[in-house]
């Protein structure tokens, strides 16, 4: 996995980049919507949530901006798995020249999708950092840390995206799943909320989601100003890189059959 990552860097780096800003191409304004779009939205949770129902972040007594924040921060670090993840289905389906006519490592694909999705997380970081200095007028040190926090959820990421992107050859109703599978997941993560405003009983089950910690060691360093949780940050990765390794290992056993299908 790590030997194709190296060899194909430059080709994931050409195609992530053509992915980018094919995406664009024919608007007016062009690559700039990639910082247009977070920052609108932001400006919309900022409304409904604060002013529309007047939600406050836990009982902390956090500002109606601060509840934006915390807000954002958390669609940031599943918007990075949800784009990844709903994009895999069609990935094989989307490129079938790379399958047919020549010889193309086709493993990279997934990897594609995430440096795209990769991209975007990163220019709403830097909306979300801009937010911060508008209104808290601070940016942590510990922001530093917040690429480390993700990198658990990019092997996850890329390990379900190897499985769904070959599975997506042979039942294309996969497709259908995935969108509704990360709908479920916004919703079962925290959020819209803190994990302390969900009632006891059921907090194992916000917990056992995977998501949760990310998003929660994502504020952390991002907002609150603290180091994450090294322990369960290393056994987060380890995780993550076991889910990444059997993704892979599945995709490259279901590859030899593409052709035929396609």
């Amino acid at each position: 996995m790590l030997r194709s990552l190296w060899c194909n860097r430059n080709l994931i780096a050409q195609l992530t980049r053509r992915e980018v800003i094919s995406r664009y191409r024919g608007s007016v304004v062009g690559l700039a919507w990639s910082f247009f779009n977070p920052l609108l939205m932001l400006a919309v949770y900022t409304f409904f949530f604060s002013v529309v129902f007047q939600a406050r972040w836990g009982g902390d007594g956090a500002g109606k901006s601060e509840f934006a924040i915390f807000l954002f921060c958390g669609i940031l670090v599943h918007g990075l798995f949800a784009e990844c993840i709903n994009r895999a289905p069609t990935l094989i389906l989307a490129n079938v020249n790379y399958v047919k006519r020549v010889v193309f490592p086709l493993e990279i694909l997934p990897w594609v999708a995430m440096g795209s999705a990769i991209f975007h997380t990163a220019v709403s970081l830097v909306v979300l950092l801009i937010a911060q200095v508008a209104l808290k007028h601070t940016i942590t040190y510990s922001v530093m840390f917040f690429p480390v926090v993700l990198i658990p959820l990019v092997l996850m990421s890329m390990g379900v995206a190897w499985i769904f992107a070959a599975i997506g050859v042979f039942v294309r109703d996969i497709g259908q799943i995935t969108v509704v599978l990360t709908t479920v997941l916004l919703f079962l993560s925290p959020v819209f909320y803190p994990i302390t405003a969900m009632p006891e009983r059921y907090r194992p089950w916000i917990e056992a989601n995977p998501l949760t910690f990310i998003i929660e060691q994502a504020r952390i360093v991002l907002i609150l100003g603290g180091q994450p949780n090294w322990l369960l940050l290393g056994k987060y990765t380890a995780m993550g890189a076991l889910v990444a390794m059997a993704g892979y290992w599945v995709f490259q056993r279901m590859r030899r059959g593409f052709a035929d299908v396609l």
